[in-house]
């Protein structure tokens, strides 16, 4: 079955196109984070406006990358949610059209489930069941995977997710939009030891997350280095250094206890932040004393992308799912809720 895939949650427009068969067979991605550094932020309507200049070229570049006409497509999945509204719609819209145009069938798919699967596209897939790590601006979570749609959740985040905290930190020291992967270059210059930042929740039984009272150490160890007049590049880098290491000491002591609680011997990582190299290394030094095994997708498939849509997509269109004719876009959107592939309707209804 010859998938078409279609992201727009949030600031990236991504397209790819996905066979049951043969697998990913091309992809591409437009990234705003340009428009939207001068702002320090994404904006809303922004984003849906370039979605829609966007999305449509995309789509006809993926095709001709991968030899393939739209006549040949089978079917469409495109971002339901959770994600902003606007952007929804319009990956909704488009997908809608096209698929009532072409008479094939079209899905909605939850943004975090394509996350969680995006390690299937790789080589060497890990196998059913595994404990995945969603880790996103938007999302901390642990998650035991039994199968596609059957989520236990084990523990997320109470406040601040591990993506927003690196993002408001990178505020703090000044540093410009895309904030993560800024604080962690940043990081690569700082200086061990000269900041010791507590590791929120880990004194205390539990796997759920908080990143808030993080934030605030944070915030106040800047403020007082801005008063005592220290608050140069150096030590903006040993901030960055002891933040990045107290939020990766954190996820690592939290996923350890996922895996001896759940006995598990597979550990997925997906979202943004599994980008991260401190948290890669991290997460393979625990795995390897627990001679379990740590997965995940490769650097472009971390991020918000076309092709974990398309994968996702194309497992729950093959198991009979599909939206009908009415476009569904979810800004919130509990993945424990997704019907398991299992026990999808042969009517495609979705509940």
């Amino acid at each position: 079955m010859l998938i078409l895939g279609i992201e727009t949650s949030c600031d990236e427009t991504g397209v790819a196109l996905y066979d049951s068969e043969k697998g990913l067979l091309a992809h591409a991605l437009f990234s705003q984070i340009d428009m939207h550094a001068d702002y320090g932020g994404v904006v809303p309507e922004l984003a849906s406006r370039d979605h829609v200049r966007k999305l449509l070229p995309l789509c006809d570049q993926v095709l001709a990358d991968a030899g393939k006409t739209r006549s040949q497509i089978e079917g469409i999945a495109y971002t339901a949610g959770p994600g902003l509204i606007g952007a929804l719609m319009v990956g909704g819209a488009v997908a809608h059209s096209l698929a009532f145009a072409l008479g094939v069938p079209v899905l909605g798919v939850h943004h975090m489930e394509g996350h969680l699967l995006a390690p299937m596209l790789e080589p060497e897939p890990p196998a059913f069941p595994f404990v995945a790590l969603l880790v996103s601006g938007g999302h901390t979570q642990l998650v035991l995977v039994k199968g596609i749609g059957e989520y236990e959740m084990l523990g997320e985040s109470v406040d601040d997710a591990a993506g927003e905290a690196f993002d408001k930190t990178a505020k703090m020291l000044g540093l410009d939009y895309p904030g993560g992967p800024r604080v962690a270059a940043l990081a690569e210059k700082g200086t061990p030891g000269r900041y010791k930042f507590p590791r929120p929740m880990t004194d205390r039984p539990g796997l759920d997350f908080s990143f808030s009272g993080l934030k605030t150490f944070t915030l106040n160890t800047v403020t007082a280095a801005e008063k005592a007049g220290e608050l140069d590049d150096q030590t903006r880098a040993d901030i960055a250094l002891a933040f990045e290491a107290a939020v990766v000491d954190t996820l690592v002591i939290k996923c350890r206890r996922a895996l001896e609680q759940t006995h598990s011997k597979r550990l997925v990582i997906a979202g943004g932040v599994s980008a991260n190299k401190r948290l890669r290394a991290g997460l393979e030094a625990m795995t390897d004393r627990k001679q379990a095994k740590v997965f995940y997708a490769r650097p472009e498939f971390c991020t918000d992308n076309g092709a974990m849509i398309a994968y996702a997509g194309c497992q729950r269109l093959l198991a009979g799912q599909q939206d009908g004719d009415r476009i569904v876009s979810v800004p919130r959107w509990p993945m424990n809720t997704l019907p398991p592939v299992s026990e999808v309707r042969s009517n495609g209804l979705v509940d």
